[in-house]
């Protein structure tokens, strides 16, 4: 039996794998708020609790970096450790790896119906893949071919400096210089990112902020699904929201752009994360290709480069499914 995770900063998915039923489909899986535990045991351990099962193998895909086999989630004050983990747990065999890692594990065996394609562009066999998810936090990852089959490496890309690629967004990064003591993309490129452009777009004028979306906003813990729909109402779409959304594609595009020439991903970049699906329609759009491949001498390589958006939502759990049964072989 194994149990794998995907633990976020928002939200903790656990499910429970088995040889015979393999890697996409679970036997059992639940979700948890994380902020309301104050440790992985313990959430693990409430929901073991209903299980009543023997454990031999986990393998949890965490949002933060994952060194010396221990980890702190970014967004959220847990830190883990492998022994600990075994320990506690009292699990045989506990592996952590980083969540993006987990998603790139997974990216090689997606097909048709778990991926959107929004460039088609020219795949290059045992090329490199780029993997970058904004989420709560924003992600990256990137895949090697080794000889027999891909490696997934994970990274910390999300958390280098963002960089204008235009005069408006260098303004909006004088905004946030003065709020933040280091803005990174995942300050703008995440859902963490949205209520600051948001904040930039109106303080600077930009957009003019309706009362109603003002009041929706002072009532939500999490202000970026509500700009988000609001940006997505077909009926009535809001310009401030709107502007919010077609600049966070901007900057997602260029940055999906940077990654793509570092690890020069003719294998494919991936958009995974919460976001992407929910607002694939801008995605499709021209805004989001023209950031990634606006790179000078080098963009007309970057229109070669397929650009896919995942479209399931288990894909982190899955991955680190896959992760686990490999580990075991």
């Amino acid at each position: 039996m194994l149990l794998a995770g995907d633990i976020g900063g928002t939200k903790t998915n656990l499910a429970l794998f088995t040889n015979d039923n393999g890697w996409r489909d679970p036997v059992d899986e639940a979700t948890f708020p994380s902020g309301d535990y104050p440790s992985l045991e313990t959430l693990v351990q409430a929901y073991l609790a209903q299980q009543k099962v023997s454990i031999d193998h986990a393998s949890f895909g965490v949002a933060g970096p994952v060194v010396d086999k221990q980890a702190t989630i970014t967004n959220l004050p847990w830190k883990m450790d492998e022994k600990d983990l075994q320990d506690t747990l009292r699990i045989p065999s506990v592996r952590l790896l980083n969540d993006l890692d987990a998603i790139a594990h997974a990216v090689p065996h997606l097909d048709q119906r778990d991926v959107a394609t929004i460039n088609e562009g020219q795949i290059k066999p045992e090329g490199a893949i780029a993997v970058i998810a904004p989420g709560t936090g924003l992600g990256e990852a990137f895949l090697t071919w080794n000889g027999t089959s891909y490696q997934a490496h994970s990274s910390e890309g999300g958390h280098a400096d963002f960089a204008p690629a235009n005069s408006f967004e260098l303004d909006l990064l004088r905004y946030l210089l003065a709020r933040f003591p280091h803005v990174s993309y995942e300050r703008v490129c995440s859902g963490k990112g949205f209520p600051n452009i948001y904040a930039y777009l109106k303080d600077a004028g930009h957009a003019i902020e309706p009362d109603w979306l003002a009041d929706e906003l002072a009532h939500a813990t999490d202000k970026t699904p509500v700009i988000v729909k609001a940006a997505l109402d077909t009926g009535t779409p809001c310009d401030i929201a709107v502007a919010t959304l077609n600049t966070f594609v901007s900057v997602l595009g260029a940055e999906a752009g940077n990654l793509a020439l570092k690890v020069l991903a003719t294998g494919g970049v991936y958009l995974g994360g919460g976001i992407p699906p929910r607002i694939l329609p801008y995605l499709s759009g021209e805004r989001f290709m023209q950031s990634f491949r606006n790179k000078g001498r080098l963009g007309k390589l970057l229109t070669t480069i397929p650009v896919h958006v995942i479209l399931n939502p288990k894909i982190a759990l899955l991955g680190a499914a896959l992760h686990g049964f490999e580990v075991t072989q």
